[in-house]
């Protein structure tokens, strides 16, 4: 089985316990005033497991068409890992999984404009008096519209202000 079959296996899998979610679980727990609304609010997980599903099946099948013949020189070789930047990727998935334990402690724009700045780092950016404004201002940008446009409240200092 090659590195995208299983990944796309993988992704089906997920796509069918979203799915379940969705329409079992949150069926359930629907009130009785939501069940004559246009618009539920299981209808889009519903589509994105559909969709997933179908992309993951297709993806499936289009790899094991494409195993048949040639191998592809583009794809992914999962027994020399090692030529691709693994590092950067597990620094990266580590700095996800630290702005998501940090963005309630220590604030919305400190978070995201150290998410910003340290996921550039990581990426090759070594061009600090550029890059500390622009993740500043990006950070404020979408605190912004996320606080005041669409009115969902983000806590954008650390906890002790």
């Amino acid at each position: 089985m090659t590195l995208e079959r299983a990944i796309a296996l993988i992704f089906i899998v997920v796509c069918v316990v979203y799915g379940y979610t969705a329409f079992v679980v949150m069926e359930a727990s629907i009130l009785p005033f939501e069940r004559n609304l246009a618009f539920l609010p299981n209808v889009l997980p519903k589509w994105l497991s559909v969709i997933g599903v179908v992309v993951g099946l297709a993806v499936l099948i289009q790899s094991r068409a494409g195993a048949e013949g040639e191998g592809d020189p583009d794809g992914i070789d999962a027994g020399n890992l090692r030529q691709y930047n693994l590092g950067q990727t597990i620094l990266l998935l580590a700095l996800m999984v630290a702005y998501a334990l940090l963005l309630r402690p220590i604030g919305f724009l400190t978070t995201t404009t150290l998410f910003i700045a340290g996921g550039a780092v990581i990426l090759g950016e070594r061009r600090y008096v550029l890059l500390v404004p622009v993740a500043v201002l990006a950070a404020f940008l979408i605190w912004y519209l996320v606080q005041e446009v669409l009115g969902i409240f983000l806590r954008p200092w650390p906890w002790f202000v």
